[in-house]
């Protein structure tokens, strides 16, 4: 008895300094995670304030009835900026989502584990990640050279190559939450599997999916670097071919907060507020989406 106490009692003593390191070390990651947070949210709030300030300086009924005005003119607004991005994100998404939602049910519904799929899910990775200018020097080689001209076209290729990865990576985390039970059920009816991928499985997920729809649309719809070698700008409304240069909110915002007139940094000012409150409105409406698909 007396012999096992000199043993028993540096084990509960160092058991003791283990648990207090321990939450030493608990206490002081904690306090650098709140130290961090608090830093990005001041960076992030001091952003949006002088956001705030400065672009509602410029914003006015005129600049969403007139265009970009010239060098060295007054007046003038962003209203073929404006249509200008909003064809080149419509038409990005109208090319991105039916060959993302496509590729995302054959990674979760056909290929699952094959080396097809995985392979499929590398470049997905990679595209994801890739940095966007990249991309825009790609079509850029691939469309505008060719065609000898800057496009509308081309910017919606890009901007639909950008998105593509974010539609595909949603579609098949949507599809893999549907329970095997449904897919069962209706192969247990005699229905063939594109028949339970259309009428089961897409319904059961059609939420999420909308919702990667949306978050796609916000990532493009701020993209400058593709633009640049693609649609470019211009002060003008945009041709009904989409040759030629197309005016876009990004390139816009970035060509005037660079220039050297006061009317143009208000109207970079007032786009950049616009751009960035409109992709706010998107990301919000996809997380009520999800949430309320959720909630059922």
């Amino acid at each position: 008895m007396m012999d096992t106490m000199p043993q028993h009692l540096p084990t509960q003593a160092s058991a003791v300094r283990v648990r207090r390191s321990r939450q030493v070390a608990d206490r002081a990651l904690k306090v650098t995670c709140i130290l961090f947070t608090v830093l990005g949210v001041i960076v992030l709030g001091w952003i949006l304030v002088m956001l705030l300030i400065e672009g509602t300086r410029g914003l006015s009924p005129i600049i969403f009835t007139q265009t970009t005005p010239g060098p060295g003119t007054e007046g003038g607004g962003i209203a073929n900026a404006l249509v200008g991005s909003l064809i080149l994100t419509v038409l990005g998404i109208a090319v991105a989502t039916p060959i993302g939602v496509l590729a995302g049910t054959y990674l979760a519904e056909y290929g699952k584990g094959s080396k097809l799929a995985n392979v499929i899910r590398f470049v997905n990775d990679v595209l994801l990640a890739a940095p966007s200018i990249l991309i825009g020097l790609f079509v850029y080689t691939l469309m505008v050279q060719p065609m000898g001209s800057y496009s509308g076209w081309a910017g919606g290729v890009a901007l639909a190559i950008i998105a593509i990865p974010v539609i595909v990576r949603t579609t098949e985390d949507m599809l893999s939450l549907v329970p095997g039970s449904l897919r069962e059920a209706g192969v247990a009816l005699g229905a063939p599997l594109s028949t339970v991928i259309t009428s089961i499985t897409w319904r059961a997920a059609r939420a999420g999916m909308v919702t990667g729809v949306l978050l796609a649309t916000a990532r493009i719809a701020g993209e400058t670097a593709p633009l640049l070698f693609t649609a470019l700008n211009n002060n003008f409304w945009f041709k009904p071919s989409l040759m030629g240069g197309v005016s876009n909110l990004p390139v816009m915002i970035y060509q005037f907060a660079l220039a050297p007139y006061q009317n143009w940094r208000e109207l970079a000012w007032a786009g950049a507020l616009i751009i960035t409150l409109s992709i706010l409105a998107l990301s919000v409406v996809a997380r009520l989406i999800l949430k309320k698909d959720k909630a059922r």
